[in-house]
């Protein structure tokens, strides 16, 4: 059914089928909206169905083609969430946020492979790379969640800061965890200089990052710039930032989100961060899209229990982790039961890291960790949305509209005192005779 197949210009079937990411993406937004789903749903559910493995609207070589949409999306959420990390709050919650993070992360991930070695009997190097995976968090499921319904305080930047975090967790989890399973495959050795390398390689993109975010400070702040060339100079630079680390084959969420932390620090000026916000809907529309098509429904079963297993350990790990570190640090009652429902959905990073996972293991075992990863990366982002909706709302950060009651409103009387009239047995519209007395009292 890929009727832009028939197309003999290659320009048009990739700008077609962007076009109709992005219109089955808003429509199906459409639907989750009447269920109370978040958007990001919507947009991973559009993209299973448009791909190859349902309707097959858009064509396999265009979806491979698109791979350059994570790299860009992911480094645009990391950028977006180095404004998190200014000094003075770090000095204030650092330490929380830290012990949070390395118990919440670490704690899925030890489970993860304790489960997968002694009831699978899975190799090592297979359990340690699914364990470093299972470390990271979808940032960009999460913090749209949270721009969606305008959430603020400080459970949200509780859940921003640890979410940031939590990926470079990962991502230097699984470096180490990558190095040692290849050298497992290998001689079954464990050699230093591998383990060297892939470290190397990060702190290189770190200063890389940091360099970065001084320069937009240097380009941006020192000169008079409008707008529009303020986002092309941050554009530019996380895109030059981006395809360095890609050429490195290293995520870049590590040194985009340095830049962004740099920047913010420097200048502490939060305006280029609302002025990339404005333009990044459609990038990350594309790439949750994206993510849907990847699914390969028919080597679903293939997964089976292992699969399954691990979809539920790792939300068990994640919540019992978030409280563990939430009650040590002393944390208030609401971070301690709702972090951890906010921490479920993996995608992006996690599926870049299992491609990555896949090239290190036999070809069976390497299949095997990228559709164990692909299928519950899906599934934690239908569910984990919803889960970080939930958490806003049962940690009180999100207040559920009340249609029946009307809000209070000052009256004032003769003496000139204000109070407040108690408005929940008032039937709407206002009776007239309230406005009578409030007219009473201007003219008297």
């Amino acid at each position: 059914m890929q009727f832009l197949d028939h197309l003999s210009s290659p320009s048009a079937r990739v700008i077609l089928s962007l076009a109709l990411m992005l219109s089955a993406g808003f429509l199906m937004t459409r639907g989750t909206k009447c269920l109370h789903l978040p958007n990001v749903t919507g947009y991973i559910l559009s993209g299973i169905l448009i791909g190859p493995f349902a309707l097959n609207l858009v064509p396999a070589e265009v979806i491979e083609n698109m791979e350059f949409l994570t790299d860009v999306a992911l480094a645009f959420i990391a950028f977006g969430v180095g404004r998190y990390f200014k000094a003075s709050h770090l000095r204030q919650r650092g330490k929380t946020v830290l012990v949070i993070t390395l118990l919440e992360s670490l704690t899925a991930a030890a489970v993860i492979v304790l489960v997968m070695l002694v009831i699978f009997r899975l190799p090592l190097s297979f359990c340690l790379l699914l364990g470093a995976i299972g470390c990271a968090t979808a940032p960009a499921s999460t913090i749209m969640t949270i721009r969606q319904y305008r959430a603020k305080g400080e459970f949200v930047d509780t859940i921003l800061q640890v979410v940031a975090l939590d990926d470079a967790v990962a991502l230097v989890a699984f470096s180490i965890c990558a190095a040692v399973a290849q050298a497992l495959e290998l001689d079954g050795k464990i050699r230093p200089g591998t383990l060297l390398l892939p470290v190397v390689l990060n702190l290189a993109a770190l200063v890389l990052g940091g360099l970065c975010g001084w320069l937009l400070h240097l380009l941006i702040d020192r000169e008079a710039r409008s707008d529009y060339h303020r986002v092309v100079l941050v554009t530019a630079l996380v895109l030059g930032l981006s395809g360095c680390c890609t050429a490195l084959d290293i995520s870049p969420l590590l040194s985009c989100m340095l830049m962004g932390t740099v920047y913010i620090n420097l200048s502490g000026d939060k305006r280029i961060f609302h002025q990339v916000n404005d333009f990044t809907p459609a990038i990350l529309l594309l790439f949750f899209a994206l993510s849907g098509m990847r699914l390969d429904l028919s080597v679903l079963p293939a997964a089976g229990g292992i699969g399954v297993v691990y979809f539920l350990v790792r939300i068990a790990g994640k919540y019992a982790g978030a409280w563990i570190g939430g009650t040590l640090c002393g944390t208030s009652e609401a971070i301690r039961r709702c972090l951890g429902l906010a921490l479920i959905p993996q995608a992006g990073v996690s599926i870049g890291l299992a491609i990555l996972g896949e090239r290190m293991l036999p070809p069976q075992t390497g299949a095997l960790l990228s559709t164990i990863i692909l299928s519950s990366g899906v599934l934690y982002e239908i569910v984990g949305p919803a889960c970080a909706k939930l958490s806003l709302f049962l940690s009180g950060t999100v207040q559920r509209e009340k249609k029946d009651v009307i809000q209070p409103a000052p009256v004032l009387e003769a003496g000139g005192q204000e109070l407040w009239q108690l408005a929940e047995n008032v039937p709407r519209p206002v009776p007239t005779a309230f406005y009578r007395v409030s007219h009473h009292t201007r003219s008297t």
